[in-house]
């Protein structure tokens, strides 16, 4: 993505406040935090992704003459300001989870410091980017909670929410714990190992199903899975089975099988027997068709022989939760720690860190969200500095480190919390008597002060 071209991807109100902001002159630092309030149903954690889209776009921020042209013909904003705009660049700092760990809700994710302009323009961008892959990249992770030992592929492309989203999704699921992606492109951007077998189109374009199946057999001898419901299930397998045998006798190996439609459960104990009486043992079963983590579980719950799933569509636009609560609200300006009353909506005051703590044996066992200047023996850090006067300052690891770093917290997690079931289960966070004194003292100031509260 070409993130010099994205300084206009944001809602009109940024510039509306930034211009208000320019003409008084209020031009202090302020600070930031981004969070989610509450989980969507059943889940009780989420997994951060989109940190490095967040980092690139803000090093990359600027207008083009194209954009600032666009907003002059707007009418809405002053010559004045749309000249502070030609030479506008982000000089913050960022503090951030970084990705594939785990955090809970309300506790920051990312806190930004900024001169207030720079803070406050980057807003929906930032909440655009983590929103879509932290949702998908928990959503993934449940998923793979549910199949596990057995591997996922994202098949979720054509169905994902545009282009941009597609792509996204392939990156996220990956740090979930899946192992590829069909997604062509999303390989080469990023490095992901990529997997296809065949569509129904492709058997229907022959007179026989069988001749299909020794057609691609032939072409990809070594990376042969055969989708074999087009006609029959059960007729499919064995005429798989029986180019698998022809296979062999070439000293080739049939890889796999695909399963897309029926009852799961029966048809894939069905087939592995008809893999099995044919001498193909090494050759895996592959289910695909309406996947997530529900109906991998149903599916393996029933007795569901099945090596690895692909999984598609509900996963790729997180059907069940498709948005996350998410908020990025000022925290400080001028040194001068803020909050919000609204109900429901109260937000915690000044610049914080969240404080992981660990049991005897190295599991999670609860966090404190506390200001930035508290220390806890024993307790790790878990917001880094990632920026610094606009540039990264933390090397960004590679997507195959990331998913080493989710794949390590997560076995810590207990997994009362990974479940997938309705539970009034909550990870245990708690807020610092020094973070919780101060927002009690804001709280009466502005009972007083706005409100006329004695």
């Amino acid at each position: 993505m070409n993130y010099r071209n994205l300084a206009l991807l944001t809602d009109l109100y940024e510039l509306t406040m930034a211009a208000c902001y320019f003409e008084l002159g209020m031009f202090e630092p302020a600070s930031f935090s981004l969070f989610i309030r509450e989980y969507p149903p059943n889940r009780r954690y989420f997994v951060s992704a989109g940190l490095a889209d967040v980092l690139s776009y803000l090093e990359e921020l600027s207008f083009t003459p194209d954009d600032l042209e666009y907003l002059q013909k707007t009418g809405l904003f002053k010559k004045e300001f749309l000249d502070y705009l030609k030479k506008f660049r982000f000089t913050g700092d960022v503090y951030a989870i970084p990705e594939g760990r785990l955090f809970f809700s309300n506790e920051p994710l990312l806190e930004i410091r900024a001169p207030l302009i720079e803070a406050q323009l980057g807003e929906t961008f930032i909440i655009n980017a983590l929103n879509l892959q932290v949702m998908i990249a928990t959503k993934a992770s449940r998923c793979f909670h549910a199949a596990w030992p057995r591997k996922l592929i994202d098949f979720s492309l054509r169905r994902t929410q545009g282009i941009d989203a597609g792509l996204k999704v392939a990156r996220a699921c990956y740090i979930g714990g899946f192992i590829g992606t069909s997604n062509v492109l999303a390989g080469k951007i990023y490095g992901i190992p990529v997997f296809g077998t065949m569509a129904h189109s492709f058997i229907t374009c022959f007179q026989r199903e069988i001749d299909a199946f020794r057609a691609f057999a032939r072409v990809f001898p070594e990376n042969s899975v055969l989708l074999i419901d087009t006609y029959d299930t059960i007729n499919g397998a064995i005429k798989a089975a029986e180019v698998g045998r022809e296979m062999n006798k070439e000293g080739k190996r049939l890889k796999g099988v695909r399963l897309d439609s029926g009852e799961m459960s029966e048809l894939s104990q069905k087939v592995r027997k008809i893999l099995r009486e044919s001498g193909l043992t090494e050759t895996q079963i592959l289910a695909s068709g309406g996947f997530d983590e529900y109906k991998i579980k149903a599916v393996l719950d029933g007795g569901g022989d099945i090596d690895s799933f692909g999984v598609g569509t509900k996963m790729g636009v997180s059907a069940d939760a498709p948005y996350l609560d998410m908020a990025y609200k000022l925290v400080d300006y001028g040194g001068r720690p803020v909050l919000k009353l609204s109900p429901g909506k109260m937000t915690l005051p000044s610049e914080k860190q969240v404080f992981r703590f660990y049991s005897k044996g190295g599991k999670l066992e609860y966090d404190v969200i506390g200001l930035r200047e508290d220390r806890f023996e024993g307790a790790e850090p878990l917001l880094l500095k990632v920026m610094e006067k606009g540039k990264v300052t933390l090397k960004l690891p590679a997507l195959d480190e990331i998913q080493k770093v989710f794949l390590e917290e997560f076995s810590l997690l207990d997994e009362k919390f990974k479940s997938i079931e309705p539970s009034e289960e909550r990870y245990p966070i708690s807020v610092s008597p020094s973070l919780n004194h101060l927002k009690e003292e804001i709280i009466t100031r502005i009972r007083k002060d706005e409100l006329g509260e004695s």
